[in-house]
C-alpha cells in the first residue's frame, strides 16, 4: 500500500439526519480507515436532486483542504449507472482535495472542474470495495441499494490511505463522464436573464450570474427584478444597506449575484424556486419599473 494521502474525508449526501444512513456511512469510512477525520458538508441536499448537490459541492470545493470528497445523491443506485473515483488535476499543489468519489451522474464534475479538472477517472468495481486486509465475509453483506455504505465509503477510505486509483477499477475517458446541463444565463445591453441556482435558508436567491455579467449588461445601480412580477431593486454591498422590505442585488459569499432582503426572504417576495428564471433590467433612477 502507498503512503497515506491524509487530509480529511468530506461527505455530501441527500440522506438527511432523521434516519441512520448518514451515521452508518460515517462509520463505514471510519471502519475502513481508522483515524480518518470526517467532515460533513451537508446531508440535507433535497432528496434525488443531483443538480442541487452538484451546486452545493461546487460552492464548498474552494474552501476544502486536502483529502477525499465523497458525494452521494444517487437516484440511480442499483442501475447501470457507474460508480466512479477521480483525481483532480493539480489538486495536491492547490492544497485542496485530491480525489472525488461518487456516482457518475454529474454530481461531482462541476466541483472537480472548478478545482482544476479531471486528471484520471476509474470505474469503481464492486468487488474492490472491501479492503484487502479484511475479507468480505467478515463484514455485513453488500447490497444493491446502499452504495454510499458498500461502495463509495470503502473507496474513499482507501484513497485517503494512499491507495492508487488504478486499484479501484478500470480507467475511463473523462470525456465520457455524465454532465449536467449548464445553468441558463443570457446577457445583453440593459438586460440579464439568469437561472435561480440556490435559495439558502434565509431566502437569499443566488443567480447564475457573477459581477462581470452585471457589468457586461450595463445594468447600473437602479434596476428591475422580474420573476412573476416586477420589483424595484438596488445594488448594495451589505444586507443592512437595504430598507425593510426592499430588494437588493448583492455579491454573495460565493461570488455570485444574489437577490436579497434584509432579514426577510427574497425568495418569498419574488415567488421563485431553484430552476426559475429571473430577469434583471436597467431602469432610470426614480422611474418605477
Amino acid at each position: 500500500m502507498a503512503g497515506r494521502a491524509g487530509g480529511s474525508v468530506f461527505l455530501l449526501t441527500d440522506y438527511g439526519l432523521a434516519d441512520e444512513f448518514a451515521g452508518v456511512v460515517r462509520a463505514a469510512v471510519s471502519r475502513h480507515a481508522p483515524g480518518v477525520a470526517i467532515i460533513d458538508l451537508t446531508h440535507d441536499v433535497t432528496p434525488f436532486d443531483v443538480r442541487a448537490g452538484a451546486l452545493a459541492l461546487e460552492r464548498a470545493a474552494p474552501h476544502l483542504g486536502p483529502g477525499v470528497v465523497m458525494g452521494v445523491v444517487d437516484p440511480g443506485v442499483g442501475t447501470a449507472r457507474r460508480a466512479v473515483a477521480m483525481s483532480v488535476r493539480s489538486g495536491e499543489e492547490r492544497g485542496g482535495p485530491q480525489h472525488f468519489v461518487g456516482p457518475d451522474n454529474g454530481l461531482l464534475l462541476w466541483a472537480v472542474e472548478l478545482l482544476g479538472g479531471v486528471a484520471r477517472v476509474v470505474e469503481i468495481q464492486r468487488s474492490s470495495a472491501p479492503p484487502s486486509s479484511e475479507p468480505a465475509s467478515s463484514g455485513p453483506p453488500i447490497t444493491a441499494t446502499f452504495d454510499g455504505r458498500d461502495v463509495f465509503a470503502p473507496a474513499a477510505a482507501r484513497l485517503w490511505q494512499g491507495v492508487s486509483l488504478a486499484t479501484l477499477g478500470p480507467e475511463l475517458d473523462p470525456a465520457a463522464l455524465v454532465r449536467l446541463s449548464d445553468p441558463h444565463l443570457a446577457v445583453c445591453p440593459g438586460v440579464l436573464e439568469a437561472e435561480v441556482l440556490w435559495i439558502d435558508r434565509f431566502g437569499n436567491v443566488q443567480l447564475a450570474a457573477v459581477p462581470r455579467d452585471v457589468t457586461a449588461a450595463a445594468l447600473g445601480d437602479e434596476l428591475e427584478v422580474r420573476a412573476a412580477v416586477g420589483h424595484r431593486a438596488r445594488r448594495v454591498a451589505t444586507f443592512a444597506a437595504l430598507e425593510p422590505g426592499e430588494l437588493g442585488l448583492i455579491v454573495d459569499a460565493n461570488g455570485h449575484i444574489a437577490v436579497v432582503c434584509d432579514r426577510q426572504s427574497a425568495a418569498t417576495v419574488l415567488g421563485v424556486q431553484p430552476g426559475d428564471l429571473v430577469t434583471l433590467r436597467a431602469v432610470a433612477p426614480g422611474r418605477a419599473p
